[in-house]
C-alpha cells in the first residue's frame, strides 16, 4: 500500500481486486507444546485456506463516502484493515491519499495506567499531529469528550463508554484526508451520537473521504454517496446507496423466510405503492379497513408470481408482514401495466409514521422481479397517548359482587 499527499484530481482511495487469506487451523491441533511434541508435531499445519476478501474493487474521492454493508462474517472489518494498513493484502493493490484516519477499535491504542490527559497526548501523535498540534488541540478533544471532570484519572477507571467518547473525540480531531469508520454511531448516548455524525458530516463536507461500516441501511442510504455490498468477502454489489441498501435489506427479509435474493430482474417493475381508505385524510384512522393498493407494469404475462407486503415504523421495525405465497394465491400478470391489493379489515396499530415495503418475486422465491423499501410512507390517526405499537379494540372492566362491569371514562354510580 502506497501514500501520497492528497490531490483533488485523484481519488483518495483506490481499492483495486483486493484479495486477503486467512488460514484455518485444524480441531485436533495441539494446545500445549508437550502435547505437541508428544505427537510428533502433528495437526500443526493450517487445516485450509479461506479467503475473506476476493477481488474487491472500489475508489473514494475527496468528499466522499463509501458505505459498507454486509452481514457479520462478510469481510467488512477486515476490508478497513487491509485499506488502512494493519494487514497486508494477499492480492491487489491500496492506494491512499493523504493523512488516514481509522476507527476501527476505538481507544484499542490506549494505556490503561496512564491517564486519559496522558492517552490523549499520545495517541494524537500517534495519528499525526505533531506535539505542538496536539497540545493545542487538547482542550477541544476533551470539551468534545464531555470528560472534562475525568481527564487527569487513571484510564483503567474509564467506563467503555468513556473510553470510547476519548477515542472518538481525538480520532476526528486528527483531521484527516481519508476517514476509516467501523460503526462509530455505537459511540455513547443519542445526543453524543448526534454530535459525533455531526462532525463527520463535517470532515466530509470539508473534503475528508469516508469509509463507513454499518449494519443501518438506512444510515447508508442517508448519508453515503455510494455503497458497497459485501457477502463472504465479495462485492455482491457496488453503486448507488439507495439501490445497494434496497438490494440489502430485501435480502435480509428474505433469508428470514429461509430464501436469498439474487437480483432484480426488473421483468416487472413496482410503479407506485399507496394506502385507499373510504374517507378522503391523508391520514389513516386507527381500527379503520384500509386498501393497500401497488401497481406495477409487466414486460411480459406470467402465469403466477409472488407478492409480498409488509409494513414497518420510521426505526425499520416490521409490524405487519404477509405474502400471497404463504395463503396460497395464484397472482397471474398480464403485459403492460396491472394493480394488485391487499385488503386489512381493520389497521390496530398506534398513530404515528410508517412505511409500505413490496416485492416481487418468481413462485419459487428463486428470482426477485423488483422490492422496495421504505419509500412509500403513510401515517396512522390516533388521539390516545400511548407508548405502543397495536391499538386492538379493547377497555378495562372491574370486578364488584361477582360481576365484571365495564369502566368508562365517567365513574356511574353502579360501579
Amino acid at each position: 500500500m502506497s501514500q501520497s499527499p492528497l490531490s483533488n484530481s485523484q481519488p483518495a482511495i483506490v481499492v483495486e481486486n483486493l484479495g486477503k487469506c486467512y488460514t484455518r487451523a485444524s480441531t485436533q491441533k495441539p494446545r500445549t507444546f508437550m502435547e505437541a511434541a508428544l505427537k510428533g508435531f502433528r495437526d500443526m499445519r493450517p487445516e485450509a485456506e479461506f479467503w475473506a476478501l476476493q477481488d474487491v474493487s472500489f475508489s473514494v474521492a475527496p468528499g466522499q463516502m463509501l458505505g459498507v454493508l454486509g452481514h457479520n462474517g462478510a469481510g467488512k472489518s477486515t476490508l478497513l484493515q487491509v485499506v488502512s494498513g494493519i494487514v497486508r493484502p494477499d492480492r491487489g493493490a491500496v492506494q491512499v491519499a493523504g493523512r488516514m484516519g481509522a476507527l476501527l477499535d476505538i481507544g484499542a491504542g490506549f494505556h490503561p495506567d496512564l491517564t486519559g490527559r496522558e492517552n490523549v497526548l499520545i495517541s494524537a501523535v500517534v495519528g499525526g499531529l505533531t506535539r505542538r498540534e496536539a497540545s493545542a488541540q487538547f482542550d477541544s478533544i476533551v470539551a468534545f469528550s464531555e470528560l472534562e471532570s475525568f481527564i487527569d484519572n487513571p484510564l483503567r477507571t474509564y467506563s467503555t463508554g468513556m473510553q470510547m467518547r476519548l477515542g472518538f473525540a481525538v480520532a476526528i480531531h486528527t483531521v484527516p484526508d481519508v476517514l476509516l469508520v467501523d460503526e462509530f454511531l455505537s459511540v455513547g448516548d443519542l445526543a453524543f451520537q448526534s454530535k459525533c455524525l455531526d462532525r463527520i458530516m463535517q470532515l466530509k463536507n470539508n473534503g475528508c473521504a469516508i469509509v463507513l461500516i454499518s449494519h443501518n441501511a438506512d444510515q447508508v442510504r442517508t448519508l453515503c454517496d455510494q455503497a458497497l455490498w459485501l457477502q463472504q468477502g465479495k462485492a455482491k454489489a457496488y453503486g448507488d446507496p439507495e439501490v445497494i441498501a434496497d438490494r440489502y435489506v430485501g435480502n435480509m427479509d428474505l433469508k428470514a423466510q429461509g430464501q436469498e435474493l439474487h437480483s432484480y430482474s426488473q421483468e416487472i417493475r413496482i410503479e407506485n405503492v399507496y394506502a385507499a381508505q373510504e374517507t378522503e385524510r391523508r391520514s389513516i384512522d386507527s381500527g379503520t379497513a384500509v386498501r393497500f393498493i401497488i401497481r406495477y407494469q409487466s414486460k411480459q404475462v406470467f402465469l403466477n408470481v409472488i407478492f409480498s407486503l409488509n409494513l414497518c415504523d420510521e426505526e425499520g421495525q416490521i409490524v405487519f408482514n404477509t405474502n400471497t405465497a404463504t395463503r396460497e394465491l395464484m397472482i397471474p400478470i398480464w403485459e403492460g401495466d396491472g394493480e394488485v391489493a391487499l385488503v386489512v379489515d381493520r389497521l390496530d396499530l398506534s398513530g404515528k409514521h410508517y412505511y409500505m415495503n413490496v416485492g416481487i418475486y418468481s413462485p419459487d422465491w428463486s428470482k426477485t422481479y423488483d422490492y422496495h423499501w421504505q419509500r412509500y410512507p403513510f401515517e396512522i390517526h390516533w388521539t390516545p397517548e400511548e407508548n405502543s405499537i397495536l391499538h386492538p379494540p379493547c377497555h378495562w372492566e372491574i370486578s364488584k359482587d361477582d360481576r365484571w362491569l365495564p369502566l368508562t371514562t365517567k365513574q356511574t354510580n353502579e360501579i
